[in-house]
C-alpha cells in the first residue's frame, strides 16, 4: 500500500512538474511574440513618420461629412469630391449647405445635401435611412459638426452647456447609430471624429468644451477597442483628429506667443490633412502635427513643470464675452 502511495505522489509531482515548464514555456514564447510585435510596431510607425504611408483611394466612396455649410466642413466636401468621392452633404444651415453642394455640382462633381439636426436623433436616424435609399450605404462618415462657445465656466447657462454636449458629443452616437451597423455588415468603412487639442489637455474660457472633446476621444478609443477585439474581424477603421486652432471664426479671440510653432491653421490646410489621415488609416493625428507629440512629452513631467512649459508657450483662447 505504501508503495502504491509513493507511486501515485511521484506520478502527481511529476505531472505537476510538467505543467509548470510548460506554463513557462508558454509564457516565454508569448513574451518573444510580444516583444518582436512591438519592435515591429515601432519600425513601422517610424517608416510611416518619414515615408508617409500609402494613401487609399476614395473614388466612388460615399462620404457624409456634418458641419458642411462652412469652414472645416466645406472644405472637407469640396477636397473629397475633387478625389473623386461621392459627397453628401449635411448641416443645419440649409441656405449655406445648399451653396456648398452647388458649387461641387457645378465642377462636375457628385453631391448630395440634407438639412439635418445632428443633435436630434429622430432625425439623424430618419434621414440615414433617405440617404441609404437615395445615394447607399455610407463608408465613410466624418462628425465634424460642433460649436465652441469661449468664456469662464460659471458664465455658461445650463442650456447652453446642454447644447454644447448634445452637438460635440451625442451627435456623434446618433450619427454611429445610424451608419455603423451597415459597415460592420459590409465588413468595410471608416469612421472620422473631430475632436481638438482641447480634448487632450484642458485651457480656460473653455471648460465644457474641453468636457466634450475628451468625451469624443474616450468614445472614439474605446469604440476602436470593442471592435479591434471582436471575433468578427471587422475591417473598420477609425480615425481622431485633434486641431488646435483653425481660422473659421468658430474661435472668435484665440492668442498665441510663437505663431511660427502653434500658428492658427486655414480651413483648407486643416481638411487635407484630415483626408491625408483618414486615406492613410492613421488612428489620431493633431494639427499641427507637433502637438500630440508634445503633449506626450508634457504627460512624463510632473505637474508643475508641465504648466511652467505651458505657460511659456501661452497658447489659447480669451472670453468671447469681454
Amino acid at each position: 500500500m505504501y508503495i502504491v502511495v509513493c507511486c501515485r505522489n511521484n506520478l502527481d509531482s511529476g505531472g505537476s512538474m510538467f505543467l509548470k515548464v510548460y506554463s513557462i514555456t508558454i509564457l516565454l514564447l508569448d513574451l518573444l511574440s510580444l516583444i518582436v510585435k512591438v519592435i515591429f510596431a515601432i519600425l513601422e510607425s517610424i517608416f510611416q513618420t518619414f515615408t508617409g504611408g500609402a494613401e487609399k483611394s476614395v473614388v466612388n466612396e460615399i462620404v457624409l461629412v456634418t458641419g458642411t455649410g462652412h469652414g472645416i466642413g466645406k472644405e472637407l466636401a469640396h477636397q473629397y469630391a475633387s478625389l473623386g468621392a461621392i459627397v453628401v452633404c449635411w448641416d443645419i444651415n440649409q441656405e449655406q449647405n445648399d451653396e456648398t453642394v452647388q458649387e461641387l455640382r457645378k465642377i462636375g462633381c457628385k453631391a448630395y445635401g440634407y438639412k439635418c439636426d445632428v443633435a436630434d436623433r429622430d432625425s439623424v436616424l430618419a434621414l440615414a435611412l433617405k440617404v441609404k435609399e437615395e445615394v447607399g450605404d455610407v463608408t465613410i462618415l466624418v462628425n465634424n459638426a460642433g460649436i465652441m462657445p469661449c468664456h469662464p465656466l460659471l458664465q455658461h447657462n445650463h442650456q447652453e452647456i446642454r447644447k454644447i454636449f448634445d452637438i460635440n458629443v451625442l451627435a456623434h452616437f446618433w450619427m454611429l447609430e445610424a451608419f455603423l451597423p451597415s459597415m460592420i455588415q459590409n465588413n468595410r468603412g471608416h469612421v472620422v471624429a473631430l475632436s481638438s487639442m482641447a480634448g487632450v489637455m484642458g485651457l480656460r474660457n473653455l471648460v465644457p468644451y474641453c468636457a466634450s472633446k475628451y468625451a469624443v476621444r474616450g468614445l472614439m478609443d474605446a469604440l476602436n477597442e470593442e471592435l479591434r477585439e471582436d471575433a468578427r474581424q471587422i475591417e473598420v477603421k477609425f480615425t481622431s483628429i485633434f486641431p488646435f486652432i483653425v481660422d473659421t471664426g468658430l474661435c472668435k479671440k484665440p492668442y498665441t506667443r510663437f505663431p511660427f510653432l502653434l500658428n492658427f491653421v486655414p480651413a483648407k490646410k486643416a481638411a487635407k490633412a484630415i483626408i491625408t489621415a483618414q486615406r492613410r488609416n492613421y488612428s489620431e493625428v493633431s494639427i499641427p502635427g507637433i502637438l500630440l507629440h508634445l503633449n506626450s512629452v508634457l504627460r512624463l513631467l510632473p505637474l508643475k513643470a508641465a504648466q511652467h512649459l505651458k505657460d511659456f508657450i501661452d497658447s489659447g483662447v480669451d472670453s468671447d464675452t469681454t
